[in-house]
């Protein structure tokens, strides 16, 4: 049978034992490139697997760049425990729900909880308020309010917390704020800085200027203005008064969302520089903090909150129709029914208005957190010495020869000067008696043979040697440490002196410290296990906004005419942090000028501010006759003050009847403990120190749960 051929079957027979010959060519062999792409497209399409063994979690929804659909949500659960909530949108039916557009229904406003967590209650109050202040919810068009919370109470932790929110949220869930600023005294700029760090960690990097050429201060100010947009790299900048008024014009260009001016009674006098340049600011919101309460000058009243809220108290001179010279009138001693009547209905009506912008909480709050202050204001016998050079003064000094004669002049201001600084010790005024200058003719005779001011002497002043008792007594029988207050550098250079004598470590703040040195000098001071005995101040070097807490001792050496001073001094240890109970010493020379500067302060004629802070504009505030009695020196007594108050709580010098119920170091001197001999004191240091000079103490504590107080 003939074999059927390839052509005829139609297909090729093959062996299976042997493959086919592949086609010879010189190309490479290449992978199907459809069986490639799928292989790739396998591997991207795999979910996205956390690279974590085991892990469990989420896998984390959002995307970068992707806008979420559905509603809009608030930065911060306004519903969890504890959360401070500072807007809640209206609340809708069920029908506006369906018709209001999902982009534009605005949501909750919740401070952060990394702060809400810290914030005691009357500071969420106070955010709460400031809030609604600067965002005008509490007076329509208006966009500021004074934080005029006594020191002590957190207005800086307060500030910030307001900042953060307006810079991070707003009911239209975007930032109130692109940028804000603070201005401060510069020696708080540091502070500020630090206190934002403190409370925000790592998640806000503010800009502090506190040095530094004008070209390069004007650099980082132009850098500053011109960051935009969603994240400011640093939306916060911390500046002082001083800067600030020099580089003024760097900052006028742009917009700041919020102004913050700290120890903001400086802009009382609309006429300064800084009052104009700030106000020239292109800044709606404008927040004024004081812890110093405004004074009884209306027209410094008028100042501060017409900064903050130009036009609600209407122009200047709307307001001196209006308010000043109806209240003025109405407290004339002269005045008519009707004129007083009409004045307490025109102050009633300021206060109304300015409340609605101010928010002001006294310090008993911090009763409940701060351990007892134990207040005493100590007179002090003046040495033999003290009182020659202080009689031979007031006989030859032209000021008391000219008073009698009814005229008030320059010399007389200097001659105060004089007296407080004999007060304080004899030897702040040992060149006046060697340069025989009016009022010291022949004083040098009376200093001891071969004196000269090298050397301390402490046994040459009553309130010296106090010191030195009190500060011997601390060191030796506790662990305490002592912050030293004076108006006066010449005696902060005594102190020294007395300290380099005694051994005592101690570190010294005055007007000529860089700001960074100050605030490594504090937080090194605060900490327990420095070996600084004492803390120097002088109370003109801008120790208002100190912390101080390392110390619980304080002693003011000498009285200020403006009480707001000595307050603001007297604050530095008796704050937040502090863990032991504080005592504070006023010290005053019995009988002399000091008695008169402290009762001026205590009868609330508190000078109309800081106007005679340095002596100048005496004549506005005393009658001829209260600048005559100035310059007296009452021998005989043990306390002028406890004469001058009539006191009905004591026999022959002894206090029968206790202080009234529920009275405290706030209230008035009459009621606090009045102490003759050293019985009656509580504290121990002082009682040790009695016998050196003292002649009289009036002490009160700042609220109960004193028992067995050493």
């Amino acid at each position: 049978q003939k074999p059927v051929s390839e052509t005829e079957s139609g297909e090729c027979y093959r062996s299976p034992f042997r493959k086919p010959l592949a086609q010879l060519t010189n190309r490479p062999h290449c992978l199907d490139s459809s069986q490639h792409e799928a292989f790739i497209r396998s591997i991207l399409s795999k979910p996205f697997k956390v690279p974590i063994p085991n892990y469990k979690g989420p896998l984390g929804l959002r995307a970068l760049g992707i806008k979420r659909a559905g509603l809009r949500s608030p930065l911060h659960d306004p519903f969890e425990e504890g959360a401070l909530v500072l807007y809640e949108p209206p609340l809708l039916s069920a029908h506006d729900q369906l018709k209001i557009d999902k982009d534009k229904a605005p949501v909750h406003v919740v401070v952060d909880p990394v702060l809400s967590r810290v914030l005691r209650p009357h500071q969420r109050e106070g955010v709460k308020f400031l809030w609604d202040c600067v965002t005008s919810r509490r007076i329509p068009g208006s966009h500021g309010c004074i934080m005029a919370d006594e020191m002590g109470l957190g207005k800086t932790l307060q500030c910030i917390t307001l900042m953060w929110t307006l810079l991070r949220q707003s009911p239209d869930c975007k930032p109130e704020i692109e940028k804000a600023m603070v201005v401060s005294p510069s020696s708080l700029v540091r502070n500020w800085y630090n206190e934002v760090e403190k409370w925000l960690g790592g998640r806000i990097q503010p800009l502090a200027i506190d040095g530094g050429s004008k070209e390069e201060i004007d650099r980082k100010l132009v850098g500053f203005m011109n960051q935009r947009g969603l994240r400011v790299p640093s939306p916060i900048l911390i500046i002082s008064y001083e800067t600030f008024r020099l580089h003024a014009e760097a900052l006028q260009k742009g917009s700041v969302g919020l102004v913050i001016c700290d120890e903001g009674h400086r802009l009382k006098n609309s006429e300064n520089q800084t009052y104009q340049a700030l106000n020239s600011l292109n800044t709606p919101r404008r927040v004024l903090i004081s812890g110093t309460p405004i004074q009884n000058d209306l027209l410094e009243y008028f100042s501060l909150v017409h900064f903050v809220n130009s036009g609600i108290l209407g122009t200047a001179q709307e307001f001196k129709r209006h308010f000043e010279i109806p209240i003025l009138k109405g407290r004339d001693a002269d005045a008519s029914e009707a004129e007083r009547h009409k004045g307490e209905e025109r102050l009633k009506e300021l206060i109304s208005i300015v409340n609605r912008c101010l928010i002001r909480r006294t310090s008993d709050i911090l009763s409940k957190y701060l351990p007892v202050k134990i207040e005493q204001v100590v007179c002090c016998r003046l040495t033999p010495l003290q009182a020659e050079l202080y009689k031979n003064f007031l006989k030859q000094a032209k000021p008391v020869e000219e008073l009698k004669e009814g005229k008030i002049s320059v010399s007389s201001l200097s001659s105060i000067t004089s007296l407080k600084k004999l007060c304080n010790h004899p030897a702040l005024i040992h060149d006046k008696c060697v340069e025989e200058e009016e009022g010291f003719m022949g004083a040098l005779d009376l200093f001891p043979a071969g004196y000269s001011t090298k050397s301390v002497e402490p046994q040459l002043s009553g309130k010296m040697l106090v010191l030195d008792y009190i500060l011997a007594v601390t060191k030796s029988t506790s662990n305490d440490k002592v912050v030293l207050v004076s108006n006066y550098t010449q005696t902060l250079d005594l102190f020294e002196k007395l300290c380099r004598n005694r051994r005592y470590l101690y570190v010294r703040l005055d007007g000529t410290m860089s700001i960074k040195k100050r605030a490594k000098i504090v937080e090194r001071f605060n900490s327990p296990s420095s070996p600084e005995f004492i803390f120097m101040l002088s109370s003109k070097a801008g120790g208002c906004g100190l912390n101080l807490i390392g110390a619980n001792r304080l002693v003011m050496f000498d009285p200020d005419w403006n009480p707001a001073n000595d307050e603001q001094a007297m604050a530095r240890v008796w704050r937040d942090g502090q863990k032991k109970t504080c005592y504070i010493y006023r010290l005053l020379s019995t009988g002399t000028i000091e008695e008169k500067i402290f009762q001026r302060q205590t009868h609330k004629k508190a000078l109309s501010s800081c106007v005679v802070d340095e002596e100048q504009d005496v004549e506005r505030h005393f009658s001829l006759g209260e600048l005559k009695e100035l310059f007296t020196l009452n021998e005989t007594t043990t306390s002028d003050t406890h004469d001058k108050i009539k006191c009905r709580r004591c026999v022959n010098g002894h206090q029968v009847r206790p202080p009234p119920q529920g009275s405290d170091c706030t209230s008035d001197l009459s009621q606090w403990n009045h102490c003759a001999d050293k019985r009656g004191l509580q504290d121990s240091v002082l009682k040790a120190a009695w016998d050196a000079a003292v002649t009289f103490t009036f002490h009160h504590h700042s609220h109960e749960e004193q028992r067995g107080i050493p």
